[in-house]
Order: structure tokens, then C-alpha cells, then sequence
């Protein structure tokens, strides 16, 4: 979302009022997806936080999945 728009990580932080840190640990999948961040992601960006929610639940057990077929 964040490049097709053109913009950079620190400015996407701060449209999404948080910390360039915060965003990029999500962009780069150190941490998941919270609730608040998805809501802020529907706010800016208008897509539902309930869509961003499922991929991320689907993209946790895809994850828990290849850990135990491992």
C-alpha cells in the first residue's frame, strides 16, 4: 500500500500516527498485525479492518502450519 501510493515509510508513519520503528518492524513481519494498527490502516488508506484482520489470522496459521509439517 505504501509504495503504489508513493510514499515513504516515514511519511506513511506519520499519516498513520505512529513511530517510523513501529511501521517498519510491521512492514518488515517482525511483528503481526494489532487491531489498532489495522484500524489505522482502514482510517488512511480505506481498506476494512476486518479483511486486514483475516489475512493476517489466515497469514499466523499458514505460518503455525509450516512450523509443525517442518
Amino acid at each position: 500500500m505504501i509504495e503504489p501510493q508513493g510514499l515513504t515509510v516515514a511519511t506513511a508513519a506519520k499519516v498513520l500516527g505512529v513511530s517510523r520503528p513501529a511501521l517498519s518492524t510491521f512492514l518488515s513481519g517482525r511483528s503481526g498485525l494489532s487491531g489498532m494498527m489495522a484500524l489505522r490502516i482502514e482510517k488512511a488508506f480505506g481498506v476494512r479492518m476486518d479483511t486486514l484482520m483475516r489475512m493476517q489470522s489466515s497469514y499466523d496459521i499458514a505460518r503455525t502450519r509450516g512450523r509443525e509439517d517442518g
